[in-house]
């Protein structure tokens, strides 16, 4: 009984990849490039907020 749920499972999952509309390569590579760009300016933007907050921190602690 587990083995024919499985089938069925599978067979199913088959089924619906195949309506699946993908991406071109090319839309692919535009957003994986987008991704890229968007997470680096994210990390830039984080560490430079970092860095102020961690000096202004220091300059409060030791003043």
């Amino acid at each position: 009984m587990v083995i024919a749920n499985l089938f069925s499972f599978l067979k199913e999952v088959k089924e619906e990849l195949a309506k699946v509309a993908w991406p071109s390569r090319e839309q692919t590579i535009r957003y994986t490039i987008l991704v890229i760009i968007v997470a680096g300016a994210v990390g830039l933007f984080l560490g430079g907020l970092d860095y102020i907050l961690t000096a202004l921190t220091a300059f409060f602690v030791n003043k």
